[in-house]
């Protein structure tokens, strides 16, 4: 058992070994995870989180590690999950701390962690919003959540970040797979790296055209900026960080930053309600109560949904009593 009190004073000493082992007991779905999260509770909420999701090889962990850059030199304490395929074999995260990223490893500002998906569709990892809330309660200014690159499944970036940046890169079809993949929903900065190639500018100005024919925006509404970038050279990362600083203010000036993290809140509520249904639906394999219920179905004493609310009634009543 884990000294669950000495390691949340630890990782908010900013100890990168404790916050790391905090994050495994969230990974391993540990016996002690309610009480990792009940003491990370009042610490949390200061931590900027910013998504970066995108399709395979436009650069995602160069332009993750160009902004951990920008940000350092501001000063800011950084995190960056990266979220990796999972290894068929182990489960375990296929490419580790990210090669690309190794240029921080030595930075004490700095916190890198890989996650695998395990299976988990969507570009996250299910337990990426309790590693969020460790990374935030231990005092990390901007938290980098970078998505497995699985293209039209990575939507569900846009409900675990504060701001979502989506990137492209010419040459890569991405102009037509935007109007597919719903990134057009789900972007609050649009990124189009390796802009020294040719159909960078090409590329930015279709972007550019579809957004302009999204939906209607008001005079207050948000624009989504689209920034040109260099990420290996660690060209125009200033101004993707810019464009990040006044989505952020433009967020808390409208009440737009509270909302969204209410129904990240809301979300992870449920998942874990419902998890923690399923599991009881699980145990009832066998169980006396199904068996029964199956068999009034069958002889048409019971019809399968009424059948379904007695079952979800007996699952909850214990628990309500």
């Amino acid at each position: 058992m884990q000294d669950v009190p000495g390691l949340v004073a630890q990782a908010r000493e900013g100890r990168p070994r404790a916050v790391a082992r905090l994050i495994s007991l969230v990974e391993g779905a540990s016996p002690q995870l309610r009480e990792v999260m009940a003491a990370l509770a009042p610490l949390a909420g200061g931590a900027y989180v910013i998504g970066l999701t995108g399709s395979p090889g436009v650069g995602k962990s160069t332009s993750t590690s160009a902004l951990v850059s920008a940000y350092r030199r501001a000063g800011k304490r950084v995190a960056v999950l990266a979220v990796d395929p999972s290894s068929p074999f182990s489960g375990g995260a296929l490419l580790g701390d990210r090669v690309r990223m190794s240029e921080h490893a030595s930075d004490p500002g700095v916190y890198i962690r890989s996650m695998a998906t395990r299976g988990h569709l969507g570009g996250l990892a299910w337990s990426a919003p309790q590693a969020i809330r460790v990374l935030d309660a231990a005092g990390c200014d901007v938290i980098l959540v970078e998505t497995v690159g699985v293209g039209q499944s990575e939507v569900e970036i846009a409900s675990q970040a504060d701001t979502c940046v989506v990137l492209l890169a010419p040459g890569m079809g991405d102009g037509i797979q935007a109007a597919k993949a719903g990134i057009l929903e789900i972007g609050d900065v649009y990124v189009v790296n390796k802009a020294d190639r040719d159909g960078a500018d090409a590329t930015a100005r279709e972007l550019n055209h579809m957004l302009g024919l999204g939906e209607a925006r008001g005079a207050g509404d948000w624009r989504p900026p689209i920034v040109k970038t260099v990420a290996a050279r660690g060209q125009g990362m200033d101004e993707v960080v810019e464009a990040l600083e006044k989505h952020r203010a433009w967020m808390e000036e409208h009440d737009v930053l509270t909302t969204r993290r209410a129904a990240r809140a809301a979300r992870e509520v449920e998942t874990i309600a419902v998890t923690a249904l399923r599991e009881r639906i699980a145990d009832l394999h066998g169980d006396r109560r199904l068996e029964t219920l199956a068999g009034r179905v069958v002889a048409g004493e019971l019809d399968p949904y009424t059948a379904a609310d007695e079952l979800i009634a007996g699952l909850t009543e214990p628990e309500a009593g």
